[in-house]
């Protein structure tokens, strides 16, 4: 009878769609694996085809592939001393099932089906599957292991039945997305689980960035008295190894290393930088671009941009008009300076004032207004987008989570880009995180240490510059109060009445419903951006368009 185990956790990086890369990876972990002598390796939820792979699922040559990829993969471990426990698409009597194989010597020898079928938020698996039925454990490297397949240790009954059947340790492998505080639920849960079972659980999680989606790694283990076994780094590729050792009391893990989690405040830096590199990587881009106004929001992207990528495939461009104000200019060169990014000045000057000059005799009679401020924004995101196909530098844009919400941002102008690092962002996590990036170098950063945010751009007052003297707060309450508001609606969907009970005043809770509401047609054409809350505009919110809703609590 096997007394120990070593079990290795592929947390990589996949891409979708990218069947033969992700082959070439896993095949390289498999020999990791076999050099530090492991004896079951387990990889994460449909890695051969990256999660999610959505509509390609309907596609029979991709299934067809995936299914040739994972066998090609199976019979690597011919003549090795190596379970291989490989999450995949597979078809079967009819069906396509999110599927596990275990492979031994060269053979699939067993498989197992996905009970529990998520249909809610970012996540739409009965779209394409069939669930598999109550699972029952499988013999890996002699021992009786269940496999519950990621939502399935959401819910009691697949663990339940798996220790029930015999099963001594459950092995979970995941695509688990990144929102804030994710990384402590997990482990709150597989606690419950293992509590429940009576067996460890080892939960292996992907790492990457998927258009809005961020997988943050963290993978890790439960011992079955319920302390952490072992826990792998966050955000970061690596293959998690651990020792287990057979006890009267049940499996033990007898070595396992315990990375410290990313801390829950910084998080959200480390997965933007991760969701723009792969974005921007994966999609065949090595540089980016973006409008640098001397604010806030863009200095941040700025230095995302360069932790991710390297100061020098980071492009930044001044666009000033007559209102950009002095003090823009000196911190927008000063940011660039401070990053160390090619920076350049194009005045939009004469542009914007000929197609006003163009359009006057059509605006006759009708005096300045929005239109001609707008004018000025969607002149900079033209000029930006010209320069992006020129140099063959991805534009990215800088809007964050507050101005979207109310939309405060010009579609066609400020919106343009093909990606938003901060589009989950409040405006005041937007300064929190220019704070305790200014204090604080990640390791796994290549931008600079020290201040790279100029300290007169987090001081100063927020504003488009549109028009003489402009401040944000023209036209929006502060921002503490605007980010409590909107976090109140749209994250946790409260009624206006408990809205107001908090101590706002109804009239501009009212109004603030109502911006959220009719700007939705801003944010279906807006770029993706990094999913770092449950509530993500985009993939995690849907709402429609047109809509004669308002929320009728106050009239009570």
């Amino acid at each position: 009878m096997t007394e120990r185990l070593r079990i290795a956790l592929a947390q990589l990086n996949p891409t979708v769609g990218a069947i033969s890369a992700n082959l070439e990876k896993a095949r390289k972990a498999i020999a990791e694996a076999e050099a530090q002598e492991v004896d079951i390796l387990m990889f994460t939820e449909l890695y051969l085809t990256g999660y999610f792979p959505e509509d390609l699922l309907f596609k029979r040559q991709f299934v067809t592939e995936a299914m040739e990829a994972a066998k090609a993969l199976a019979q690597e471990t011919r003549g090795l001393n190596l379970s291989l426990v490989l999450p995949t698409i597979w078809s079967a009597d009819g069906n396509l099932y999110n599927a596990v194989i275990l492979a031994e010597d060269g053979a699939i020898i067993d498989r197992r089906y996905k009970v529990e079928l998520p249909n809610d938020d970012i996540f739409y698996e009965r779209r394409y599957f069939t669930p598999g039925p109550l699972p029952q454990p499988m013999t890996i490297a002699g021992i009786s292991i269940g496999v519950p397949i990621c939502e399935d240790v959401w819910h009691e009954p697949v663990c339940k039945t798996l220790a029930e059947q015999g099963a001594e340790l459950l092995l979970c492998p995941n695509g688990s997305p990144y929102w804030r505080n994710k990384q402590r639920i997990r482990v709150d849960l597989v606690k419950k689980r293992v509590a429940d079972a009576g067996v460890p659980i080892l939960y292996s999680n992907q790492v990457g960035g998927q258009d809005e989606l961020i997988f943050d790694g963290a993978s890790f283990g439960i011992n079955i008295d319920g302390s952490l076994a072992f826990q792998g780094k966050s955000f970061i590729e690596e293959l998690v190894i651990s020792d287990w050792e057979k006890r009267i009391t049940g499996w033990h893990c007898v070595e396992g290393k315990v990375t410290d989690l990313v801390p829950v405040n910084e998080a959200p830096w480390h997965a933007a930088m991760l969701g723009l590199r792969d974005y921007v990587h994966k999609n065949g881009f090595t540089s980016v671009v973006l409008g640098l106004s001397g604010g806030i929001d863009s200095a941040v992207v700025a230095a995302i941009a360069v932790d991710a990528l390297g100061a020098e495939n980071v492009h930044c461009v001044m666009l000033p008009y007559r209102y950009t104000s002095e003090a823009s200019l000196h911190d927008a060169k000063a940011c660039a300076e401070t990053l160390g990014v090619r920076y350049d000045i194009v005045p939009i000057g004469a542009p914007v004032d000929a197609v006003n000059e163009n359009l006057s005799e059509i605006f006759a009679g009708r005096k300045p207004d929005i239109t001609e401020e707008n004018l000025q924004s969607r002149m900079r995101g033209t000029i930006l987008m010209a320069i992006s196909n020129k140099l063959g530098s991805l534009l990215i844009t800088t809007g964050n989570k507050s101005e979207m919400a109310v939309g405060y941002a010009t579609i066609y102008g400020d919106m343009n880009g093909a990606y938003n690092p901060i589009k989950d962002m409040l405006k005041m996590q937007v300064y929190g995180l220019a704070e305790w990036r200014n204090s604080y170098q990640p390791s796994d950063v290549r931008g600079p240490a020290g201040i790279v945010i100029p300290p007169n751009i987090i001081a100063k007052a927020p504003s488009a510059e549109l028009r003489p003297d402009q401040t944000d707060q023209d036209s929006l309450p502060p921002y503490p109060v605007l980010d409590a508001i909107i976090e109140a609606i749209v994250e946790k969907e409260q009624s206006l009445a408990e809205i107001v009970e908090q101590g706002f005043e109804p009239e501009l809770v009212k109004r603030i419903e109502r911006l959220i509401y009719i700007a939705e047609f801003k944010r279906r054409q807006a770029a993706p951006g990094p999913k770092l809350t449950p509530k993500a505009f985009g993939i995690g919110r849907k709402y429609p368009i047109t809509s004669g809703y308002r929320d009728g609590s106050l009239c009570k």
